[in-house]
């Protein structure tokens, strides 16, 4: 699968998205679930629309180079994976399930590689999960997001976390297995096999889950938790806004 796959599911969902936009529907950024309510909200704000139309257009990273091979470290703590030791924090609140977060990760990834590497950012991950109901049978999200975090202490956190947006499965579809996941972890070198099926990290990424849905700081204007939401020391970022790193890195341009 890998690249493939992924630009086969990228033609797919835009080419989905293009007819909505021809019948005059506007498709929803991917929001969390409100849990006093049995449905997901349907209806985006101006500001999430305008990130969804952003990262739908820049989905290739430019030059088409191999991306730098990542040197930084990585450390997790509860929910949290934070990687790179630069004076710039990037916040970035994600799910494996979560097509946006695979253009996001599509789209910076490397960027952000480059900046980890060089000791200008530090990135934090937040392992969530709001769209474990999006999958048959349920749950997917929290067990991407634990693996995610099993990969770290085996020191192959970087690789993963790409591998499981390479691989993303498709929302209403089974997820990928732990099975899977463990191989993904195999093909790497490192044995995630018992932290993956018993599930070591899920109460971490619950509760990181529940930090995040119910921080009024990280609220779309219509009340609501998507993914992705980044900040950049402490502030949301504007991620149709392509410059937005690079103009913190170097503010003078």
């Amino acid at each position: 699968m890998g690249g493939a796959s992924r630009s086969e599911k990228r033609r797919k969902q835009e080419a989905a998205e293009a007819r909505l936009r021809a019948a005059g529907i506007t498709p929803p950024a991917t929001q969390a679930r409100d849990p006093k309510r049995t449905t997901f909200i349907a209806v985006a704000t101006l500001a999430v629309v305008a990130m969804l139309v952003g990262v739908v257009v820049l989905v290739t990273r430019g030059s088409g180079e191999p991306p730098a091979a990542p040197t930084y470290g990585v450390t997790a703590a509860e929910g949290v994976v934070t990687a790179g030791s630069g004076p710039i924090v990037v916040d970035v609140y994600e799910d494996f399930l979560c097509p946006l977060c695979e253009r996001f990760e599509e789209r910076y990834g490397a960027e952000l590689t480059e900046a980890m590497n060089a000791g200008q950012v530090t990135v934090r991950y937040h392992a969530v999960a709001i769209l474990d109901e999006l999958t048959d049978p349920a749950g997917y999200s929290t067990r991407a997001a634990n693996a995610a975090l099993c990969a770290v202490p085996a020191g192959v956190f970087p690789a993963y976390h790409a591998r499981l947006f390479d691989e993303q499965p498709a929302e209403r579809g089974p997820g990928l297995t732990d099975e899977q996941l463990t191989a993904f972890g195999t093909e790497l070198g490192a044995d995630l096999g018992p932290c993956i099926s018993g599930g070591t990290h899920a109460d971490a990424v619950a509760a990181e889950t529940q930090a995040a849905t119910t921080d009024p700081a990280l609220r779309n204007a219509d009340g609501s938790f998507g993914t992705p939401t980044v900040l950049l020391d402490g502030a949301r970022v504007d991620i149709s806004d392509t410059g937005w790193l690079q103009d913190a890195i170097d503010p003078a341009g």
